[in-house]
């Protein structure tokens, strides 16, 4: 015999055997598993189900009981099916979401140029002797050229200042 009885015997005041076929799916420290499915599918014809199933399944047969029976508890009229429906729709309503999406990058990147052109729009054109040279004589050239830019920007007359 049991030390403990299961939620099932619990629930129909009775002793609970040893063999009992609920003990192992309905535990004693969760009674409302065992008052959903009792409540929708009955005790005996859980019992039935049950039996009729070999011991490696029945765990799963178990849980799924409970889970059709809370939800038919909560939505009487769809039971599971609407929450399969909510979840069908939401995929729906996903998919539409992300196919609209990538068609909106498609156009954007359809009407923006290449973006290798745009880079090399951006980068600044040297002469071929440039790419010969090392990177020691290009410092240099990048300083003189920036020495003599801000020369001339200090040369050239200053507009006066209006304030």
């Amino acid at each position: 015999m049991n030390n403990t009885r299961c939620a099932a015997c619990k629930h129909l005041r009775r002793k609970c055997p040893s063999d009992c076929i609920f003990y192992p799916y309905f535990p004693s420290n969760n009674p409302q598993r065992f008052a959903y499915v009792h409540k929708i599918f009955g005790a005996s014809n859980i019992s039935k189900m049950l039996k009729q199933l070999p011991e490696h399944k029945r765990a799963e047969a178990a849980d799924s009981l409970y889970m059709e029976a809370k939800f038919r508890v909560q939505d009487p009229v769809y039971g599971c099916v609407g929450v399969i429906s909510s979840l069908q729709q939401q995929i729906q309503t996903t998919q539409s979401q992300l196919a609209e999406t990538q068609a909106h990058m498609t156009f954007i990147n359809a009407h923006q140029p290449n973006a290798d052109q745009h880079q090399l729009q951006q980068q600044p054109c040297y002469p071929q002797t440039f790419s010969s040279l090392r990177s020691e004589e290009i410092r240099v050239e990048d300083t003189t050229h920036s020495f003599l830019n801000n020369n001339l920007l200090q040369e050239s007359p200053q507009l006066p200042d209006n304030r």
